[in-house]
């Protein structure tokens, strides 16, 4: 009878209790559950930018002239060598004919102080033997003449040696300043920017105002994205890591490319933004090289790129949203705030501290602190924020719009 008694009394106490923790389930905090389980993790910095060719030459004029001939149009294809524009010639033709007057002139003064340079010095041999045979026949004073005028003559020999040579500077000079009024193009590519047309005036730059841009020639057959990276995501690229790349103009297409440049220096130093009352952001240039483009692609096109920065296989993974973070309980030191996830047992959320690794798009790498199997609060947002240390939980399934949510 006794033991009866103690078997039923067993049985309801096991009855209370799994009421008591359907009553709880039923009454607790509705949240959503995920199991802890593997899944292949990839880790992406994200940036936008534009898209350009590798090799490009921006052609500015190194005179000042008026365009008088217009030889390509923008768009089309060029080889090396070609002719492209032809500025004014007149001026320059006039300085060319100028100085090879000039050289004329100073050759023919040579040619004179040539002359005035051979008399003197046989004037000045003819007083030397003169003296050495009678004194009497020239005077000491006659001789000191003769050979003062040598040297005089001498020198001035010399000096219009010098000036034919200016001259036939100035002369190259101004033929060189004549070429230039026919520009070509220096490599083989495609006329991507033309900014002249005929009858404007092309001027030269200065230290402070830039010269005019006569117009662009850039090699397409290579293709670049440059990126405008933040300084926190930087440090997880590297030189090799690949990345896809989205073009507005092409919605329907994935570019595949290899990360070939990172810059060492912020796109705009914070020198150059400073007194603005705003806090710079510091940007760094990260260059993408595309691989075997599907289209023909244009300098300037916006692009967005993901790039992958690291891989992991077959490993522990929780919801990005599952992760939070708790402070140190009463009488601790007040260290940082640990991470930190809810794990569900018997219908209640219990905080479990976790160590996690990479990012993927939805999901962290677990390293410690949980296992294959295990249930963790997965949301909504604002619950695993404010949810309790042992507080009752109510899995619930919730719909694709409220998960977005």
């Amino acid at each position: 009878m006794k033991i009866l008694i103690a078997v039923l009394g067993v049985l309801a106490l096991g009855t209370a209790t799994y009421f008591s923790i359907a009553q709880r389930r039923a009454n607790g905090v509705e949240v959503r559950a995920e199991v802890v389980e593997r899944r292949d993790l990839t880790a992406t910095v994200t940036a936008s930018g534009n898209v350009r060719a590798r090799r490009k030459v921006d052609i500015s004029s190194d005179i000042s002239a008026r365009v008088t001939e217009l030889l390509i149009d923008e768009g089309e294809d060029v080889e090396e060598g070609q002719e492209l524009l032809r500025l004014d010639r007149s001026r320059y033709e006039a300085a060319v004919n100028r100085s090879r007057a000039n050289l004329m002139q100073s050759q023919a003064a040579v040619a004179q102080a040539q002359a005035n340079f051979l008399r003197a010095e046989r004037d000045a041999d003819r007083k030397e033997s003169l003296w050495e045979r009678d004194s009497l026949l020239v005077s000491r004073q006659e001789l000191e003449n003769a050979r003062t005028d040598l040297e005089v003559q001498e020198s001035l020999f010399r000096s219009s040696e010098f000036g034919v040579s200016q001259a036939r500077a100035a002369l190259d000079e101004a033929r060189d300043q004549l070429s230039k009024t026919i520009i070509v193009a220096p490599m083989a590519g495609r006329v991507t920017r033309l900014n002249v047309e005929e009858g404007e005036t092309v001027v030269v730059g200065t230290m402070n105002n830039p010269g005019s841009l006569v117009l662009t020639v850039s090699d397409l057959s290579v293709m670049e994205v440059v990126l405008e990276v933040d300084e926190t995501d930087v440090p997880e690229i590297n030189l090799g890591d690949r990345a896809t790349v989205d073009l507005d103009a092409f919605p329907d297409l994935e570019f595949p490319g290899v990360v070939t440049e990172i810059g060492n220096s912020a796109i705009r130093p914070p020198s150059q933004v400073a007194g603005t009352g705003q806090t710079p952001t510091i940007d760094f240039e990260v260059v993408v090289t595309l691989e075997n483009p599907q289209a023909e692609l244009r300098p300037d096109l916006s692009a967005t790129a993901e790039v992958v920065t690291e891989t992991r296989m077959n490993q522990l993974s929780i919801p990005i949203i599952a992760l939070t973070l708790r402070e140190e309980e009463e009488g601790s030191d007040g260290g940082d705030p640990i991470e930190g996830v809810f794990v569900i047992a018997e219908g209640r959320a219990y905080f479990t501290p976790v160590e996690v690794g990479i990012a993927g798009q939805e999901y962290f790498e677990v390293i410690a602190g949980l296992s294959a199997g295990d249930s963790v609060v997965s949301g909504p947002y604002q619950v695993v924020r404010t949810l309790e240390e042992g507080a009752d939980v109510r899995p619930v399934e919730d719909s694709d719009d409220e998960r977005d949510g």
